[in-house]
């Protein structure tokens, strides 16, 4: 039984997630103490027991402590996946965190699989559906994955009600190397309304295509790739404003929320300035990505990738990846402090 103290690091929801995929994927028990230490509310919240009831119909695991509020938990594996899964959040928690904790599970699955999860897929606390889509899912391909992720229904904070499917199969796993993002080939924007006026979202548009163009002024066709998307019979109200960077090698996505109170104009500048500041950075992998891709490269054959100076959240992530799989991690700053270079090897 693996032993992992939840209040080392960051001390936050990733760590169980991370532990509650890999034991999983490497049918290792664990248990773990003092969980989300780290946060103002500790212990289980509802987004992080749909993870464990997912993953625990995933790996038909032992499982004691899964309880709202608890700080510990027991967790024991005894199969990989095959068959079909659902699982609801009950609130507005990320539909995309739970994707996240059963994703090294399903990458590992025994046969083909299918898993619905009910929740939030727009809130300001997870990655949104079209990063998921636009820039994860084509690294995971990358590393031999053969699965997808449809978006069936929105799901904002507060009211939630958003639902992602995902299906699948076994495939044999790689590495994965991101080096180099290549030339950026293009610009977009999208202004995601709900339940609201499409002029916020125009307002939001005329805010992103007026700070890139001052930074590309080629981008003359930049107003053809803004667009407004009205989401079909939303469940609750709510706004997103993502900027799209399109490069040879990779694509990232940036996006920002609009809360009641915040000027459409100031949530758009907020998104296209993390887009401009990540292309200054000339790294391939966002901040956020790079979190992401360390757990399904531990599951696979390890790799190679340069990204943004990594954060507390991202090394609390690689140490508990190492305590599960046989993987090393070899962290190299760039000259200037700019870039990172992330080297996971498989050992023994």
């Amino acid at each position: 039984m693996l032993h992992i103290d939840g209040s080392q690091g960051e001390g936050g929801g990733q760590m169980l997630r991370t532990a509650l995929g890999l034991s999983v994927a490497t049918g290792r028990p664990f248990e773990m103490t003092r969980i989300r230490a780290g946060r103002a509310k500790p212990g289980l919240l509802r987004q992080h027991l749909a993870s464990v009831r997912l993953l625990s119909a995933l790996g038909n695991a032992e499982v004691s402590g899964a309880e709202l509020g608890s700080t510990a938990l027991r967790f024991t594996p005894r199969a990989r996946p095959a068959g079909e899964y659902t699982v609801a959040v009950g609130s507005a928690g990320s539909a995309l965190l739970v994707f996240q904790a059963a994703l090294p599970a399903l990458l590992r699955a025994e046969g083909p699989f299918r898993v619905v999860i009910e929740g939030g897929t727009h809130n300001s606390a997870a990655p949104p559906f079209e990063h998921t889509a636009l820039t994860l899912l084509p690294a995971l391909r990358r590393l031999g994955a053969s699965l997808t992720v449809t978006l069936e229904r929105h799901g904002f904070y507060p009211a939630g009600g958003g639902r992602i499917v995902i299906e699948g199969a076994p495939a044999p796993l790689g590495s994965l190397e991101l080096m180099e993002r290549g030339a950026l080939q293009r610009l977009e924007g999208q202004a995601l309304v709900s339940g609201l006026s499409t002029k916020i979202g125009k307002r939001e548009l005329g805010v992103v295509r007026e700070r890139l163009l001052g930074r590309f002024p080629e981008g003359a066709n930049l107003r053809e790739l803004l667009q407004v998307v009205e989401v079909p019979k939303p469940v609750g109200p709510g706004n997103a404003i993502s900027v799209i960077a399109r490069c040879e090698h990779v694509t990232e996505v940036f996006t920002t929320f609009g809360e009641r109170g915040t000027a459409a104009e100031t949530v758009a500048s907020e998104a296209a300035d993390m887009a401009l500041a990540w292309l200054d950075t000339g790294t391939p992998v966002g901040d956020h990505t790079a979190d992401q891709l360390l757990v399904p490269m531990a599951v696979g054959g390890g790799g190679v990738f340069r990204t943004t100076p990594l954060s507390l959240h991202t090394r609390t992530n690689m140490d508990v990846i190492a305590r599960f799989d046989g993987v090393r991690f070899d962290v190299q700053e760039d000259a200037g402090g700019f870039g990172t270079r992330v080297t996971m090897r498989r050992v023994g």
